[in-house]
């Protein structure tokens, strides 16, 4: 539904901005609780902007935390607003403790925390509401018809009811061939040759046709009509018989083209994107992480046991090309290396607990990124001989190869990290990887790499 595009970008500015003005109230009703006027001394208005600016970014790593309308459930809605203010809470402290803003008053701090939590949640509720109300009477100035009453016909009414998109109102299908026993067929306003007159006395605005393409007549027919009474004609070709999951069309030139999943890095502007980030965040990494930490963990590995400081491993990597994968070792020397970690295995040692804990033993591979064999974020690279088991019994298991490993992933910050002992715990991390490459965006690789960072802080019952 691209003519609504316009529509969720004015949506997220309008009420960001409600957010900040919301924000600046809460400072100001603070300030008169703790000191009794609505004057903010230099540092708290100073301290609004950051605050403010730090919510703005937030926003970021929430899907559509600034949507009010049906696309997603309220339960889904209130956890993301719930999980912006947690990071907002953990980005806002690193400032205060990075920036040294000793002198800010905790009191006024949570006074402001809470009145802005109240004020938005209540803008939200508000606002939901009204776009209900909006959306379910008559005054909805987008009214819609459907061609056919096939199962094409039937997933595009019940995909845009469920959107529940700002000013639509479904009116009714039309069909000659309707199935007379069918659930929808209350809302059945007659046949084609209905349609016309219809449209005319409703004000129709739009007529979607799903029927099969083979008649030409009654497509030109419709066509003409509908461009000499200004109203929209959209053919909704029917591929359920050839397709059985979600597609994405798009154009070559003239030639119009079926993906049967959407790859948003198969595009060459996203990639350059994701690889400049590798590099820039690893040589980061390796230049000012590294160094500090590589005397003290080399140090703890070789007192405890004997063996290099480093493991290597080979790993399949994009198309199931194999790399040298780099770790800090975690276990004392053995000749089981393809066989997976469990919970208490005897071959880890105690620093390699902590490291497994911490995700420590994982930044060597930041030299695995800088040399392009694996990203920042990505399908986790699996041993060699899960690719051959798990390949024969999962069916979307190879699919993960066609991205660059990463070292972390969203399967890994989503709670599928760790031992492997029932099939359907790896089925869910290939889920997650698969949808992790459907959906990529750059913010969705921020996030995940903040919920890692997160989880390494306060440790992964799953990391072993």
């Amino acid at each position: 539904m691209n003519r609504f595009r316009h529509y969720y970008s004015f949506n997220r500015v309008l009420l960001l901005v409600l957010d900040v003005t919301l924000i600046a109230t809460a400072f100001h009703f603070s300030n008169i609780i703790r000191y009794g006027t609505t004057d903010l001394q230099q540092e708290y208005n100073i301290f609004f902007l950051l605050f403010a600016l730090v919510w703005w970014i937030v926003s970021g790593f929430s899907n559509f935390m600034f949507r009010i309308d049906g696309f997603f459930p309220i339960d889904r809605r209130l956890s993301n607003l719930i999980n912006a203010f947690i990071m907002h809470a953990f980005i806002l402290a690193c400032c205060i403790v990075m920036f040294k803003l000793d002198e800010l008053s905790r009191l006024l701090l949570l006074y402001t925390y809470l009145s802005t939590a109240l004020l938005i949640g209540m803008s939200r509720l508000v606002l939901m509401l009204v776009y209900r109300y909006v959306t379910k009477s008559d005054v909805a100035h987008t009214r819609y018809v459907i061609v056919g009453t096939g199962p094409a016909a039937l997933a595009l009414q019940q995909t845009l009811n469920a959107n529940d998109d700002l000013g639509t109102k479904f009116m009714g299908f039309f069909d000659d061939n309707a199935d007379k026993l069918s659930p929808y067929n209350s809302k059945l306003k007659g046949g084609v040759d209905d349609l016309k007159e219809y449209c005319l006395q409703h004000s129709i605005d739009e007529i979607y046709y799903t029927l099969p393409l083979n008649n030409r007549a009654q497509i030109d027919e419709l066509t003409e009509f509908a461009d000499d009474n200004f109203v929209y004609f959209r053919i909704v070709p029917d591929f359920s018989a050839i397709v059985q999951r979600d597609v994405n069309m798009y154009f070559y030139h003239n030639i119009p083209m079926i993906s049967v999943r959407r790859e948003p890095l198969e595009i060459a502007s996203n990639r350059v994107m994701k690889r400049l980030f590798d590099v820039a965040f690893s040589l980061a990494v390796i230049l000012l992480i590294f160094p500090v930490v590589l005397p003290i963990i080399a140090l703890l590995i070789k007192l405890e046991s004997k063996g290099p400081v480093f493991f290597k491993q080979l790993r399949p990597g994009k198309k199931n090309r194999l790399f040298v994968c780099y770790k800090f070792r975690t276990m004392r020397v053995n000749m089981q290396t393809e066989l997976q970690a469990t919970k208490n295995d005897p071959r880890i040692t105690r620093i390699g607990a902590f490291l497994r804990k911490t995700s420590l033993d994982e930044l060597p591979q930041f030299f695995n990124v800088l040399f392009g064999d694996m990203s920042v974020v990505g399908p986790r690279p699996n041993l060699v001989s899960q690719l051959d088991h798990y390949s024969k019994l999962i069916s979307k298991y190879k699919m993960r190869h066609f991205v660059t490993p990463g070292i972390t992933g969203y399967a890994q910050v989503s709670g599928y990290r760790g031992e492997t002992k029932e099939l359907r715990l790896m089925e869910k991390r290939i889920e997650y990887d698969v949808r992790y490459m459907e959906n990529w965006s750059f913010m969705m690789d921020m996030k995940i790499i903040f919920l890692t960072v997160w989880n390494m802080v306060k440790g992964e019952k799953n990391a072993f």
